[in-house]
């Protein structure tokens, strides 16, 4: 399992190589065996990575000749598709801290009756059911504020969540795990509009999405680990003579 989820980290470590020039647009990525060196992995691995990025229209396999870097991948209105999950979220906290805040102000008394079907939802449905309803939550609350530029802005930053499969992986494998949590944050951001509290309300918000970047955080660090220990136990079995003391 360690070994399948280690790619994601090398695709999201090339994209930043990519983002900053150092493997530039129309250039050939380093040979296979070199990815593997550099990012100590197993040449399978590196082989997953450049399948992802594939996928993320970022390079272009050639055979033959290597793979190439393309222009970045964008999606519906020019969003780009390839931003980091980190990015992601602390941009979401930054614009819907602000839309929690103004929606306190301005909520109706039935997009309050809306939010809380919302959460009953999230409260009592599957997995599927939950994603749709933290969706609606997040959406509800951008309508909320009357103002359709902030209602646009945070419908983009969901296209993203949704459609850029590295955002959406790293969302997927930690919300698999902390429902409960999901549903009282959720149920915090509601008590504090409900109450008109806008200053409760935006700190709520930012709480919600500050966990979610420590758990993005953690789940990067136990995947680093996991790529260390597995370089420590090749590099001891390679190196542990054991083949040579037993032939004596």
């Amino acid at each position: 399992m360690a070994e399948k989820r280690l790619y994601r980290g090398i695709v999201d470590q090339i994209l930043a190589s990519i983002d900053n020039g150092e493997f530039p647009i129309g250039g050939r990525l380093p040979p296979e065996r070199e990815l593997a060196e550099r990012y100590s992995v197993s040449r399978p691995t590196i082989r997953e990575a450049v399948i992802a990025l594939e996928a993320l229209e970022r390079v272009e396999v050639k055979t033959g000749s290597g793979v190439y870097v393309l222009e970045s991948s964008r999606g519906w209105n020019g969003v780009d598709l390839s931003i980091s999950p980190f990015e992601l979220t602390e941009t979401r906290a930054m614009i819907e801290g602000e839309a929690a805040a103004l929606a306190a102000v301005m909520i109706t008394t039935e997009q309050l009756g809306e939010l809380e079907l919302a959460l009953n939802e999230m409260a009592h449905g599957n997995t599927t059911v939950y994603e749709a309803a933290d969706k609606k939550f997040h959406s509800i609350i951008s309508r909320a504020t009357g103002n359709k530029m902030m209602e646009d802005v945070v419908d983009s930053l969901w296209y993203v969540r949704d459609n850029s499969p590295t955002v959406n992986r790293a969302y997927q494998s930690i919300c698999d795990t902390d429902g409960n949590a999901r549903v009282s944050e959720h149920m915090e951001i509601f008590d504090a509009l409900k109450n008109r509290d806008d200053a409760a309300a935006r700190r709520a918000m930012h709480q919600h999405f500050s966990r979610i970047i420590n758990k993005l955080i953690a789940a990067q660090e136990k995947e680093q680990v996991e790529a260390i220990q597995r370089k420590m136990i090749e590099s001891r079995e390679r190196f542990s003579l054991n083949h040579l003391i037993s032939s004596k």
